[in-house]
């Protein structure tokens, strides 16, 4: 056993059943991160690599040293890296000053982000192996960044979201829905950047079936609606991820009581509010 293995202290460390998550710890762990998001990202979906990506088949960025890095562990196939199915990247604001930027600052105006007080967060690159994709092993995910909150007093996280897809026009529906219905605060309101900008108001809100849109977001997007999250105005299109993106804002003292009860140490992991 090493020592990093025999560690119990750990900053986030939440076990069900056979899953195990914690931050990864090693280089190789958060390789073998880079590897989970590659393959979901690029072979899975349509995202489009650079030659260097390519070669090294791992999703990496100038973003990723500066990052914590959730990972996913299923111990039925071992305990090294090679066990990683699924990811989640964090980045807090100590951490975006020493890269020069939050990753979101490229697609949204986030000053009314930037000036909440206390500590606020970027979630991003969240993806799991295909054949882990239960509710599960998402309330896994949820539950470290739970934890995570509580160690750091994070009181804002945001992030890009994606709708797949990079024709807005087939996302009207969903993209309208989420301008209606979910549209943050002005204090707390991402602006898309006016040369990326794409309209989200576009069909009334009396023409829209909450129901129909609803069906059409991704499960990530529901989750982060579940724990009180808002959007940002204008979504972006990102062609090199083959998405549509959507700023997402939660504040932390929005989570309801019955999502903290979920997200700690002491709750199990169920299907539940599988998202």
């Amino acid at each position: 056993m090493t020592l990093l293995e025999a560690k119990v202290d750990r900053l986030v460390d939440v076990k069900s059943n056979a899953l195990h998550l914690r931050l990864a710890e090693t280089e190789e762990e958060v390789a073998a991160a880079q590897a989970l998001r590659y393959r979901v990202f690029y072979e899975e979906m349509s995202a489009k690599a650079t030659a260097e990506m390519a070669a090294a088949k791992r999703d990496f960025d100038a973003f990723d040293k500066h990052c914590d890095h959730m990972v996913v562990f299923d111990r039925a196939r071992g305990a090294g890296p090679e066990a990683i199915i699924g990811t989640y990247r964090v980045m807090r604001r100590e951490a975006a000053k020493r890269c020069g930027r939050f990753y979101t600052a490229g697609e949204y105006d986030i000053a009314n982000l930037l000036a909440y007080p206390g500590e606020a967060m970027e979630l991003g690159r969240s993806c799991i192996e295909a054949d882990h994709r239960s509710g599960g092993t998402m309330q896994l995910l949820w539950r470290g960044i739970a934890e995570y909150v509580l160690a750091h007093d994070v009181g804002l996280m945001f992030g890009c979201a994606s709708l797949p897809g990079v024709e807005p026009e087939a996302l009207a529906l969903p993209l309208s829905y989420l301008y209606h219905h979910h549209l943050a605060p002005p204090a707390l309101r991402a602006r898309a950047l006016p040369e990326r900008r794409v309209a989200m108001n576009v069909i009334p809100v009396g023409d829209i079936s909450p129901r129909r849109a609803l069906h059409m977001l991704p499960p990530l997007i529901k989750g982060y609606l579940r724990l009180g999250g808002f959007v940002g105005e204008g979504a972006v299109v990102d062609h090199d991820f083959g998405t549509t993106d959507v700023c997402v804002v939660v504040k932390t003292e929005w989570v309801t009581d019955r999502y903290l009860r979920h997200y700690t140490r002491e709750a199990p992991a169920t299907d539940e509010d599988a998202t």
